[in-house]
């Protein structure tokens, strides 16, 4: 959502806002839309959804995928008044400000500030689909078209220890993620 000019007269604080699991994009553009439609838009400055940039591996391939930090949760920053109350808590897929019982309380700066540079943060995490003793061929390097047993998984580094068996023996060998696959 873009930034409203002349946001000095409003009393704008950070908000979070439980939603359904998995309905946090379908309820900030229903949010936005409720507000644009009842003229209130300019009392909602800004929606996140705090999501983090991950790489996935799977079945050999990467792919990037922008994965929830916070599953179940909306951040808005918004100036709460009688109007903009029931905006946001008679939106379909929310379940209520947090806050003790049902008075809303607005975010500490430092948190949100904090979550907001954790988004930006420039370094991936790997994540897989490949779990300890999974059976696995080597699709690519030196053991392409070996069969093995994954005997651990390093996410943060990409890399997994594979027992492939050379000469009768289950030897470890250390492989990218992206040179297996699962069978």
């Amino acid at each position: 959502m873009e930034k409203k000019k002349d946001n000095n007269k409003y009393n704008f604080k950070w908000y979070a806002v439980n939603v359904f699991t998995g309905h946090e994009n379908k309820v900030s553009i229903i949010i936005k839309q409720r507000a644009d439609t009842a003229n209130l838009s300019k009392y909602i400055e800004d929606i996140v959804i705090p999501t983090q940039n991950k790489t996935v591996i799977s079945d050999g391939k990467k792919r990037q995928v922008k994965d929830k930090i916070l599953p179940g949760y909306v951040l808005i920053k918004m100036e709460l008044n009688k109007d903009t109350w029931p905006i946001v808590r008679d939106t379909q897929g929310v379940t209520g400000f947090v806050g003790p019982g049902n008075k809303p309380s607005p975010l500490i700066e430092q948190e949100v500030n904090a979550i907001l540079k954790f988004m930006e943060l420039d370094t991936p995490a790997v994540q897989t689909t490949f779990n300890v003793d999974d059976a696995i061929v080597v699709t690519d390097g030196a053991f392409k078209d070996f069969n093995g047993k994954v005997s651990e998984v390093n996410e943060e580094k990409g890399k997994v220890k594979v027992l492939i068996s050379i000469f009768g023996r289950e030897t470890p060998v250390e492989l990218d993620l992206m040179q297996i696959k699962l069978i």
